[in-house]
């Protein structure tokens, strides 16, 4: 054999190796690419994965942050432009008794009524100082006064809640009924809530429509214009619901949005005075004990021509929920007396403060209507004088 077939064997095995290695080659490196491409994914995955739970975290704290800026902001508007303090009054229902017919009872009432917006009282109170009033099962007022069509607390309560409503909510919440009578004729209260259709305010009173909603969706208010509003809780139909407006739907077609707020809402995030809100107690008592407000009513005052000159009087420090407490044709004494649930023996041993709002008065008596409108007039000033003297603080 000569040496140029041996080379050309020696090459054909060469050839043969390298295409045996060749053929190998390849499948160990596409195994050991495809460990590394996993092995590479994972990572890549995995990586992914930590930075969506870090834009979800972020996220969150995004939100929180906004919320607490935004929450923040509500706040330092509310103590700017809100209000968070109060004043109630107190007086006994017996004083529409001594009116001589229904339209004077009547007249009688809207006289107070109009008292407590012009001064922004936020609370009457209206007691029963002649045990003509109990509470049943269902805890309605029954009328125990025998003899008598209407009860002197019940109709003062009733008239008075009729003429703090919108106008345009009356014949929704109120049915005709014999104590409202003549409570159609009163003067207006002309109160900022009671809005008329071509006024923008962000608040509203409005009643709950009986219209069929969505699951999830919220219920829709007539709120007096003339779209209705869709809030954002479900609600029963016929509610009273003070509401939210939101800006951005002033301009909607077809209705607002909006969400249902608590009814003090407008006076503590944006100061604006929305009317009084009326509670019919059966006793002197009750007043107190039955206060809406957290921590009760940190200044009581009662008046009386027994008390103290209100000229030299200056409240003694700033308060959050005050109450003004007036006595009936025989005066306090006599609430006090038919009261079983009070120990005192003197109306002065009741409150912080036993005022006289009108010290060298000409008349023998001041009647309670009266008295009203003198203790609020003498009392507004220094009132003011307080709560400026806590803002400067």
């Amino acid at each position: 054999m000569n040496s140029e077939s041996i080379r050309s064997d020696d090459s054909y095995s060469d050839v043969i190796l390298a295409k045996m290695q060749k053929k190998k080659r390849p499948k160990n490196q596409e195994f050991v690419g495809f460990k590394e491409k996993k092995k590479e994914f994972k990572q890549q995955k995995r990586k992914w994965e930590e930075e969506k739970a870090m834009n979800k975290i972020r996220k969150k704290m995004e939100a929180e942050q906004k919320a607490k800026e935004e929450e923040d902001l509500k706040k330092s508007q509310r103590e700017k432009f809100g209000r968070s303090w109060t004043v109630s009054i107190a007086l006994p229902g017996s004083i529409v008794e001594n009116a001589q017919s229904d339209e004077e009872k009547t007249n009688l009432s809207g006289y107070i009524a109009r008292a407590a917006t012009v001064f922004c009282v936020d609370e009457i109170i209206v007691f029963d100082e002649l045990k003509s009033i109990t509470r049943n099962e269902d805890k309605e007022f029954v009328n125990l006064a025998v003899g008598k069509r209407r009860n002197g607390c019940i109709m003062l309560a009733k008239i008075l809640q009729y003429l703090d409503c919108p106008q345009y909510l009356r014949k929704s919440l109120f049915p005709q009924q014999p104590d409202l009578k003549f409570a159609g004729a009163l003067h207006p209260l002309n109160a900022p809530h009671h809005l008329r259709s071509d006024v923008w305010n962000d608040y509203r009173e409005g009643v709950v429509r009986n219209i069929a909603v969505k699951d999830g969706k919220g219920s829709y208010v007539d709120i007096g214009l003339q779209k209705d509003c869709q809030i954002d809780k479900h609600l029963l139909p016929g509610v009273k619901v003070t509401v939210k407006i939101d800006p951005n739907s002033k301009e909607a077609k077809r209705k607002y949005i909006g969400e249902a707020v608590a009814p003090s809402a407008p006076r503590t995030e944006q100061g604006q005075y929305w009317g009084y809100k009326t509670r019919l107690v059966t006793c002197l008592s009750e007043v107190f004990s039955g206060c809406p407000y957290d921590g009760g009513y940190d200044i009581t005052v009662g008046t009386s021509e027994r008390g103290d000159n209100v000229d030299t009087y200056s409240f003694p420090s700033p308060f959050k929920h005050l109450l003004i407490v007036f006595g009936g044709v025989k005066g306090l004494e006599a609430a006090l007396e038919a009261d079983e649930k009070l120990t005192a023996t003197d109306p002065k041993q009741l409150f912080d403060s036993y005022l006289n709002t009108c010290p060298e008065q000409g008349s023998a008596t001041i009647r309670t209507e009266e008295a009203l409108w003198i203790s609020l007039s003498a009392l507004r000033p220094k009132i003011s004088a307080s709560q400026k003297s806590s803002a400067s603080t």
